[in-house]
């Protein structure tokens, strides 16, 4: 009995030092993206996916359980009906981003912590889960310079803040092969933006409208997935999942005033506010979104799958106006591969390795230049030991991603990127009831 309470108080010690190790990763967080295209809409979309489905591309929406080891897949909560061990996944993402413009080019580094997540069996049948990662990240510092008439003006365009998700899921499976769930999700978080129109000559009155928008409310998602057999080791999935359109309260604060500049180049205090809303009744409409996959495994040694995705931007608004968005969509082709997963003698036979590929059409359009994403991904699965034989099995997950956004036609920013996300995930057999004769 003391053996149980001295495993019982290990593990509420590692929940514990797991929970001091957000709040130190929160507490630091910074500007999370440095892009120009974050401007529209909420920002840059992050997506439900651990770095275990980065790097595969992002498939994800028919992946359930990969050669035997338990992960979480928030993106399709059907699939947590296929989790049979505790599992806690925790970890962080960094980007180094390039931006190019009329043969001006810039460079930027940002880091965060990038999920928390948790998942336990509830029967033999289904599962729970519950965690918190980013939503969306919005972080941008420009400027326009135009002529009107013979007067030259400056536009100046800023922005950071971003939504997080918090979620709390569960998934059951009807006989052996089909799966559903649904998650209960809370969206949260800031967007601020600024934007000025400034005189070149000094001491002149400029204008400048700031804007705050504080989101907080319920969101839903839903899933289900479906195995066929083929001969004794070779399952197909079908999967889907999506995400209800609904509106999300918040509240807007504006401020419109009027600054000066002195020689230095410094601002003034607002000389005079032209108009100004406190914590006013806001709402935000969320997109429906669509998810369909098909993945292909053979238990305990490799996965391929490929996604398509769809999202109704177009009907997006920020208190009830259209935020001018369109429908986007997207596709995800990726895989896993395990040489031999119980290999005694090579470690490297043990490691999952893992490439994938996407392709997006995003949700922004400016003039009548899509912008569009594309990417290459590679990252692998390193095991590590298991102390004194016990039930745990642990595993460090390490993706790179490769991509572009956006294009230099039409005067635009072409935006080149290297994500980098670490994951570290734990299986284990909490809660089991035990029995002492």
């Amino acid at each position: 009995m003391k053996l149980l309470q001295i495993k019982m108080y290990k593990r509420i010690n590692y929940i514990a030092a797991i929970i001091v190790l957000v709040c130190g990763l929160s507490a630091q967080a910074q500007v999370t993206t440095s892009s120009p295209y974050s401007r529209y809409g909420l920002g840059n979309i992050k997506g439900s996916l651990l770095p275990q489905f980065r790097a595969m591309g992002g498939i994800s929406t028919a992946v359930s359980k990969v050669t035997g080891f338990n992960n979480i897949n928030m993106q399709n909560p059907a699939s947590y009906a296929g989790i049979t061990l505790t599992t806690i996944d925790i970890g962080m993402s960094a980007s180094v981003t390039n931006l190019t413009r009329n043969n001006l080019s810039e460079s930027s580094f940002n880091s965060t912590f990038s999920h928390l997540a948790f998942a336990a069996p509830v029967t033999r049948r289904s599962a729970l889960s519950f965690g918190i990662l980013p939503y969306s990240d919005l972080g941008y510092n420009y400027r326009n310079t135009v002529k009107v008439d013979t007067t030259t003006l400056n536009q100046l365009y800023e922005g950071e803040g971003g939504l997080s998700k918090a979620y709390l899921g569960y998934g059951y499976r009807f006989g052996d092969h089909l799966r559903i769930g649904g998650n209960l999700e809370y969206i949260f978080g800031n967007l601020q933006t600024s934007r000025a129109t400034e005189f070149n000559s000094v001491g002149s009155y400029n204008a400048k409208l700031q804007t705050k928008n504080s989101v907080a409310g319920l969101s839903y998602s839903y899933g289900i997935q479906y195995d066929f057999t083929l001969g004794k080791k070779t399952i197909v999935t079908l999967g889907y999942s999506g995400s209800t359109s609904g509106k999300v309260n918040s509240t807007l604060s504006s401020y419109a005033t009027l600054y000066t500049r002195d020689q230095d180049g410094n601002e003034s205090t607002a000389a005079d506010t032209l108009n100004a809303v406190n914590n006013g009744k806001s709402n935000l409409t969320l997109p429906l979104t669509h998810n369909f996959g098909i993945a292909i495994q053979q238990n305990d040694k490799w996965l391929i799958g490929a996604d398509f995705r769809m999202g109704k931007w177009s009907k997006t608004s920020i208190n009830d106006v259209n935020q001018g968005l369109q429908d986007s969509w997207g596709a995800s082709l990726g895989g896993q591969w395990t040489p031999d997963a119980f290999s005694y003698n090579s470690y490297m036979k043990r490691i999952d390795y893992r490439i994938g590929f996407n392709y997006d059409k995003t949700y922004i359009k400016i003039g009548n230049q899509d912008i569009k994403q594309m990417g290459a991904s590679l990252g692998f699965g390193f095991p590590l030991p298991t102390a004194n034989g016990g039930t745990a099995f642990y595993k460090i997950n390490f993706t790179t991603e490769l991509g572009q956004r956006g294009t230099l036609n039409n005067n635009l920013v072409k935006e080149q990127y290297i994500n980098f996300h670490l994951g570290f995930t734990l299986n284990d057999t909490w809660f089991r009831k035990y029995r002492v004769d």
